[in-house]
C-alpha cells in the first residue's frame, strides 16, 4: 500500500520569520494572494508549504521586494507618494477612488485609514486626471442614486459615477462639503469581507463572514434558529485585529465594523440568505437530536440563489484586493424594518459623529 507524501507546513509564525516579515505584513501578504497558505490538518488555522516559502526566498530582490508590496502608508505619506496634497488625497480617498487596507484608533479616538502603497503608485500613474484640477465629490446621504449604474457593495461606485461639480473653494480652504458620504468605511468593510472569503472553502465560515458585519438584529431576522447561530458566532472572524480599551474607543470601533448603508446591508442579507442555503445542502448546525431547526421568513429567503459572481472590482489595483459589487435594486422590496433602521442609524450619525478622523 503506497503512502501520500504530506508537503511540510509551517506555521505563520516560523513562515513569517523566515521571510523577514513582521506579523502584520505577513497577514496582509497571505490575505493579498502574495503567500499562498493551506488549511491545517488540526487546528484548522492557515499554514503555509514549505515549497512556498522557498520559492520566495528564490525571488529576485527577496526581501525588500515582498515587503514594499505589503507596505501601508496614512494620509501624508499617501499624498507624498502620488505628489498631491494631503487634502485632496482625503478627498479622492472619501469618495471612493482610494481604498484603505487597513485602520486603527490613535490615542485621540480618531480613525486612521492606512493604505497599500503599491496601489497608491497604480492609481496615480493610471489616473494622472484625477490629481490635478476639479475634484470629484462624493454623493450626499440625502441624493438620490442612479439606479442604472452598478455600485460595488464596498466601492460606492455610484458616488464616483456622478458629475464633478464645483468643489474647488471647497478644495482651496481644505473642507469637505457638509453632508458629504464617506466611503472609506463601507470600502474597508467591503474589501476585508472580501480577503476573507477568498481564503474561505468553508462554507458555514463563508456564511460567518458575512453575517459578521449585520448588527445582531439583522442576523436574528435572518437566522432565527439559535443553534445556527451559534454556529456562525463560532467561525465568526476577527475583522479588525485587537479591541479598544475604552468604551468610546469600543463604540466607534463597533460603527466602523458594522454595515449602516441601506444598500449595503441588502446586499449582504441577500448573501448571507444565499450562502446559508449552501452551507445547509452541504451539513446542518450541530443541534441536539430531535430539534427541528427554525427557518426564517423573509423576502431574501423567498427568492435566494446562489450569490451573484462579481460584476467588477473596486477601484484600487491589487491581485486580491476587491469585494464583490452589487448592483444597486433601487427602495422597492427592502422590509419595512431594514428601511426604519436605516433612519435610525442616519439619525444618530447625525446627533454623534463617527469618532472622526485624523487625516480630515
Amino acid at each position: 500500500m503506497s503512502v501520500m507524501e504530506i508537503p511540510e507546513t509551517l506555521a505563520a509564525g516560523r513562515a513569517a520569520q523566515e521571510l523577514r516579515l513582521k506579523r502584520g505584513e505577513f497577514e496582509l501578504a497571505t490575505q493579498m494572494g502574495h503567500v499562498r497558505t493551506v488549511g491545517g490538518a488540526l487546528s484548522g488555522r492557515r499554514r503555509v508549504a514549505r515549497g512556498e516559502v522557498e520559492r520566495l526566498r528564490r525571488a529576485a530582490g527577496f526581501p525588500g521586494a515582498l515587503r514594499e508590496r505589503v507596505r501601508t502608508v496614512g494620509t501624508a505619506e499617501g499624498a507624498e507618494l502620488m505628489d498631491i496634497s494631503p487634502g485632496r488625497f482625503t478627498r479622492l480617498a472619501r469618495a471612493g477612488y482610494l481604498v484603505p487596507v487597513r485602520f486603527y484608533l490613535n490615542r485621540y479616538r480618531a480613525v486612521v485609514w492606512l493604505y497599500l502603497a503599491e496601489e497608491l503608485r497604480a492609481f496615480a500613474s493610471s489616473e494622472p486626471g484625477l490629481l490635478t484640477g476639479r475634484l470629484p465629490r462624493t454623493r450626499t446621504r440625502t441624493e438620490p442614486r442612479n439606479r442604472t449604474a452598478r455600485v460595488g457593495a464596498g466601492s460606492c461606485a455610484g458616488a464616483r459615477a456622478e458629475a464633478a461639480l464645483d468643489a474647488e473653494a471647497a478644495e482651496a480652504a481644505g473642507e469637505r462639503t457638509a453632508g458629504e458620504e464617506d466611503c472609506r468605511p463601507r470600502n474597508w468593510r467591503g474589501r476585508r469581507i472580501g480577503l476573507l472569503l477568498h481564503e474561505s472553502d468553508d462554507r458555514w465560515e463563508r456564511a460567518a463572514i458575512v453575517g459578521s458585519v449585520l448588527d445582531p438584529v439583522q442576523l436574528a431576522e435572518l437566522v432565527p434558529d439559535p443553534y445556527e447561530r451559534a454556529c456562525l458566532n463560532r467561525f465568526r472572524p476577527d475583522l479588525a485585529p485587537g479591541r479598544p480599551a475604552s468604551e468610546a474607543g469600543r463604540e466607534v470601533m463597533g460603527r466602523l465594523l458594522t454595515a449602516d448603508d441601506p444598500d449595503e446591508i441588502s446586499w449582504h442579507r441577500s448573501s448571507l440568505t444565499a450562502l446559508l442555503a449552501d452551507a445547509r445542502r452541504d451539513r446542518q448546525a450541530p443541534r441536539p437530536s430531535g430539534t427541528a431547526p427554525a427557518l426564517a421568513h423573509t423576502p431574501e429567503s423567498a427568492s435566494a440563489t446562489e450569490p451573484a459572481p462579481p460584476a467588477g472590482p473596486v477601484r484600487a489595483t491589487g491581485p486580491a484586493g476587491t469585494c464583490e459589487p452589487v448592483p444597486y435594486g433601487g427602495r422597492h422590496g427592502r422590509p419595512l424594518l431594514t428601511r426604519l433602521r436605516g433612519r435610525r442609524v442616519r439619525g444618530r450619525e447625525a446627533a454623534v459623529p463617527l469618532g472622526g478622523s485624523a487625516d480630515r
